[in-house]
């Protein structure tokens, strides 16, 4: 049986694919905390705001979990929002901190080993994907 925390990244992964941002954002804390090569911020509204510009798909592959933390390797294409045509793909790794059953700080970093070290988990901590 696969952990409640992972259910939920993947239904974030989900969510954030079929452009449900309503359900995306009910997955997300209040006061989420969202981190990648840009910077730092915090909040639902941003979440909201991102998830509505980015014109991202981030397919999960490989996923390693402990405790309240989900790391995920993902395939990320960005679409032109004009035409819907993919500009640019690449694999990337994003860390999930869950609190109370919702995803409290959600960092992207550009590589599976980077986000591993920084939520201390290692290969010993992947998960099944299914």
């Amino acid at each position: 049986m696969t952990a409640s925390e992972v259910r939920i990244v993947k239904t974030w992964h989900e969510s954030l694919n079929e452009a449900d941002v309503d359900r995306l954002v009910a997955l997300a804390h209040p006061n989420i905390e969202l981190g990648g090569p840009r910077g730092t911020d915090r909040g639902s509204q941003l979440l909201r705001e991102w998830a509505a510009r980015a014109n991202i798909r981030l397919t999960p592959g490989r996923i390693f979990h402990r405790a309240d933390t989900v790391v995920v390797e993902q395939e990320a294409e960005w679409s032109s929002p004009e035409t819907g045509q993919v500009t640019d793909s690449q694999t990337l790794a994003s860390v999930f901190v869950l609190h109370e059953g919702r995803v409290a700080r959600l960092w992207r970093y550009d590589d599976l080993v980077e986000a591993l070290r920084t939520a201390n988990l290692n290969e010993s901590h992947e998960t099944r994907a299914d």
